[in-house]
C-alpha cells in the first residue's frame, strides 16, 4: 500500500481549510502576475492541499509541486491530486524548510503560503536559504500570510491575532516584513513587492539575485 493512502471513508472527508478557499482567488491574481507560465513551481507547506488544486488547475502552462512535513497532511495533499486528472499536479513531497538540503534541487519558482506566523524563525531563515538554493537568477519566491509593517500591526485583530499565537508558542508569531526582507538581502535575495490582499494579508515578493 502506497504510504499516502487513505481509505474510502477517508477520502470522504478530506480536512478542508474555508480560509484557504476564500484567499485562494486574491492569491491566484497575483501568482498569474509574477510566477512564470512555465517551469516547475515548487509549494512550500501545502497544508491541506487545496491551493495546489486550485492554482494547478489554473495555471496550466507549468507543473505544480506541494510539499510538507506533516504525515496526516501529506495523505491529505496526495488524496487530493488523486481526486484531480490535471496533468501538471504532482504528488506531494516531504520537505523541511530547516534541512539543509531539499529533496528538490531547482524550481523555477516558489510559492509559501501561511506558515512564517505557525513557525519558529528558523523557519523563515531556512526558508529563504533554501529558496536561494533552488531559484534560478531572477526566480521568484512568493509569501503569503500576515505581516508587521515597520513594527506595527494593520490590523487590531492582527495584533490580537499575533498575541494569541505567540500564547501558544512562544516562537510563533507575525513577522516584520523588515525582518523578512533583510535575512532574505542575506541569502541573495531581492524584495521586490509587497502587495496588500484581503483579510489583511500580504503578498511579499523576492526574486533570486
Amino acid at each position: 500500500m502506497n504510504r499516502f493512502s487513505l481509505t474510502a471513508a477517508e477520502r470522504d472527508r478530506l480536512a478542508h481549510s474555508p480560509a484557504a478557499e476564500r484567499n485562494a482567488e486574491p492569491i491566484l491574481a497575483q501568482l498569474r502576475r509574477v510566477l512564470p507560465t512555465t517551469g516547475r513551481i515548487l509549494e512550500i507547506a501545502s497544508g491541506t492541499g487545496q491551493h495546489a488544486v486550485h492554482f494547478a488547475s489554473a495555471l496550466s502552462g507549468i507543473e505544480w509541486q506541494p510539499s510538507d512535513t506533516d504525515p496526516e497532511a501529506l495523505r491529505t495533499i496526495h488524496a487530493r491530486v488523486e481526486r484531480t486528472d490535471l496533468h501538471n499536479l504532482q504528488p506531494p513531497i516531504t520537505l523541511d524548510v530547516q534541512a539543509r538540503e531539499w529533496p528538490l534541487e531547482h524550481a523555477d519558482a516558489i510559492v509559501c503560503v501561511n506558515l512564517l506566523h505557525i513557525s519558529p524563525w528558523a523557519a523563515t531563515r531556512g526558508l529563504l536559504a533554501g529558496a536561494a538554493r533552488c531559484l534560478p537568477s531572477g526566480g521568484v519566491l512568493a509569501i503569503y500570510g500576515p505581516f508587521r509593517i515597520s513594527g506595527a500591526h494593520t490590523a487590531e485583530s492582527n495584533a490580537h491575532f499575533d498575541a494569541d499565537l505567540r500564547a501558544r508558542d512562544t516562537e510563533w508569531g507575525i513577522r516584520d516584513i523588515t525582518d523578512v526582507a533583510a535575512t532574505a538581502t542575506e541569502n541573495g535575495l531581492d524584495h521586490a513587492e509587497t502587495i496588500p490582499l484581503p483579510a489583511n494579508n500580504h503578498l511579499l515578493v523576492f526574486r533570486r539575485r
